[in-house]
């Protein structure tokens, strides 16, 4: 293989489809130019479904068009966008104990709550791209005071509804790896010890509970203690999570220098979870596994997601950069090479999101609540940016 050659290439693809499909297909089809923010209700040509607004994505719409800002191109539009979304998130979406609503009608009226702080999450990193992109410090420090309050949302019992009763104690993988995430796009911004603090505690955490080597398996669910639970739950492999960890710890080796116990975690995961989720027959990632091979209960479990490709694409491009070993490029043209011959909607823009096993389209929506400008142009412009730090390398 012709390492920079195929690199160059694929740089090429990633920014050519985030600037002239993604982007635009977003910008045009789901910003609401009324109330501010976004819509991501969207059917396969862009109409709007339903007004009700995802109050992940002003956040993570809010991110992306200030992270593509920040590495792709000034564009004022995308800077206009992500101010547009922060608007919205602080003029509507918070409740009056200071959390954030799960969802909110167009004008902002609430609609729904959930237990999670995930909306907390996303309008932080939001923020803090924003700081970065328009030079208004002060956007990082909301995103800072944000990111405090979401501690202690997670650290004062009583205020966020646990999942289990007592009967079961338990912790969850998401939210221990997507503090990694939130924590050191804030720390891009505004440098404080709190942050790296809970990126250690993270990483620490899903090395002594989560991984868990009898099985080769990174799990979804363990005891207080990282006990394994034996019960369906319990048992979950979600290897397109997993692979999302493992690029998320290899950013962060980088941020170190490379920190070789932090490649040797994060290569572990990716590559126990690379042998969980590709589907040998079918190719692409899969949404579920058991850890002892029995069947899922989840519906979806064979299914084809649009975002656990994504996140395999970043992490075999991330692995590469940390080892120059060619087995994570050829894992990232397997990946590649079957997400872009199956989830690209040649018609009318933008991906699918919901493929059955075979590649087959499921449904034909561009987004939903779950599903919208996140994950898809993500993975292009920081797959864009690996790809040309590699070659310059």
């Amino acid at each position: 293989m012709n390492v920079n050659e195929y690199l160059s290439n694929w740089a090429a693809c990633y920014k050519k489809d985030l600037t002239e499909n993604i982007l635009p297909f977003w910008l045009k089809n789901g910003l609401d130019r009324k109330h501010g923010g976004v819509y991501t209700c969207l059917d396969r040509d862009g109409s709007l479904m339903d007004t009700t607004k995802s109050v992940w994505f002003q956040g993570r719409f809010g991110f992306i068009a200030a992270y593509a800002y920040n590495n792709i191109e000034k564009n004022p539009e995308w800077l206009a966008a992500s101010k547009s979304c922060i608007d919205f998130i602080e003029a509507h979406c918070f409740d009056a104990d200071g959390r954030m609503y799960f969802e909110v009608m167009e004008d902002g009226t609430p609609l729904r709550k959930r237990r999670y702080v995930f909306s907390e999450g996303f309008a932080a990193i939001a923020m803090s791209e924003y700081a970065i992109a328009s030079g208004d410090h002060t956007y990082a420090e909301k995103a800072l005071e944000l990111f405090k309050r979401i501690m202690r949302f997670l650290n004062t019992p009583g205020i966020l509804e646990p999942k289990y009763l007592d009967t079961l104690k338990s912790q969850g993988h998401s939210i221990t790896m997507i503090l990694v995430n939130t924590a050191s796009r804030i720390r891009a911004a505004i440098n404080a010890p709190l942050l790296t603090e809970q990126i250690d505690r993270s990483i620490k955490a899903l090395r002594t509970y989560f991984m868990h080597p009898e099985f080769k398996a990174l799990l979804e669910m363990v005891g207080p203690d990282g006990e394994f639970i034996d019960s369906i739950n319990g048992r979950t492999i979600n290897p397109g999570h997993c692979i999302e960890t493992a690029w998320f710890i290899l950013e962060e080796a980088k941020y170190r220098n490379w920190d070789k116990e932090l490649v040797d975690m994060a290569l572990t995961i990716l590559d126990w979870s690379w042998d969980w989720g590709w589907d040998k027959e079918y190719g692409g990632i899969i949404n579920f596994r058991d850890c002892k091979n029995l069947p899922p209960q989840d519906y979806s479990q064979d299914m084809k997601f649009w975002w656990p490709q994504t996140e395999a694409i970043i992490a075999t491009l991330y692995a590469y950069q940390a080892t120059g070993n060619e087995k994570y490029l050829e894992m990232h043209k397997q990946i590649s090479d079957w997400t872009y011959a199956h989830f690209p909607d040649k018609e009318y823009g933008e991906w699918y999101g919901y493929l059955h096993r075979d590649g087959t389209v499921a449904q034909p929506a561009k987004g939903n609540i779950f599903k919208g400008p996140f994950h898809i142009p993500r993975m292009m412009i920081r797959s864009y940016t690996l790809c040309e730090e590699i070659m310059k390398k």
